[in-house]
């Protein structure tokens, strides 16, 4: 399945393979070129052995939850997208499916759901998104899967959300974005931190210091595919085959062996997603 992506030119080569295998912590097959099939090949390829498929919305959803059901290497996360609860998709019947969703065998995570005030701007907007939020924190409690956070320009409000709902026992801020501090703040609540192409971004100081402030045992790494494809390639589309150049980026900001950190994100992978 192919919805389009908007990426412009080439697939970017395949970079050098990793001798530790990672697993990519956020992708989005169906909005990729390609099959699965082709899109799993070429991470086999490069090292990375499992793709988390994220839903942002039923059909989305539905589309996760069937693939991970036929492949062992995928599996799946299953929410409303802020953005989408911002204009009132996260009724009670949507929930309801989503829960439905989240209590089957291959679906590990409710998400992404969060907060986003760079795309919604109204306040009818963040309040919908919000209270999205809330109940989609619940369904990961009830059933005892992990909760993918997508956090834009909301900081602050995604955290005090968690604190006041209570967050699950395991917790993922996908394409994290915030700054040392804030990782610092993840860690005292020991919520993983999944980084994705823009740590390899130029202007991105503030990103590499927040992987090198975040504990070895609570960093994931993913690829948002087709999205935030790593330099040297941004623009162009991305895929779970690109993991590479995003570890290597974030060992050379740890001054960490490469080697050793694809065996902590592994672990970290197997535990944030009970695999």
């Amino acid at each position: 399945m192919s919805r389009g992506h908007g990426r412009v030119g080439e697939p970017p080569p395949r970079p050098e393979p990793l001798a530790v295998p990672v697993l990519d912590s956020h992708a989005h097959l169906d909005l990729m070129d390609g099959d699965v099939d082709e899109a799993l090949a070429a991470a086999r390829s490069v090292g990375i052995d499992t793709v988390v498929q994220v839903g942002v919305d039923l059909a989305s959803s539905r589309w996760s939850a069937e693939v991970a059901s036929r492949y062992d290497a995928v599996h799946a996360a299953v929410a409303i997208h802020p953005n989408e609860a911002g204009r009132g998709a996260a009724d009670d019947e949507a929930l309801r499916e989503i829960e439905a969703l989240a209590a089957l065998s291959q679906v590990k995570a409710v998400g992404e759901t969060g907060l986003d005030f760079f795309r919604t701007v109204t306040p009818e907007g963040h309040r919908q998104q919000e209270e999205a939020f809330r109940a989609h924190i619940a369904i990961a409690k009830r059933t005892g899967t992990a909760l993918v956070i997508h956090d834009r320009d909301a900081h602050d409000d995604v955290i005090r959300v968690l604190l006041d709902e209570g967050a699950p026992d395991r917790v993922v801020f996908h394409c994290y974005s915030g700054d040392a501090a804030m990782a610092r703040t993840c860690a005292d609540h020991g919520w993983f931190m999944s980084f994705a192409g823009p740590v390899t971004f130029t202007a991105n100081d503030g990103l590499r210091e927040a992987v090198a402030a975040a504990p070895a045992e609570l960093l994931l790494v993913e690829t948002d595919a087709p999205f935030l494809t790593p330099m040297p390639y941004r623009g162009r589309p991305n895929a779970p085959y690109l993991v590479p150049l995003t570890v290597r980026s974030m060992a050379a900001a740890r001054g960490a062996d490469l080697d050793e950190l694809c065996g902590s994100i592994a672990a970290n992978g197997r535990r944030a997603f009970a695999l």
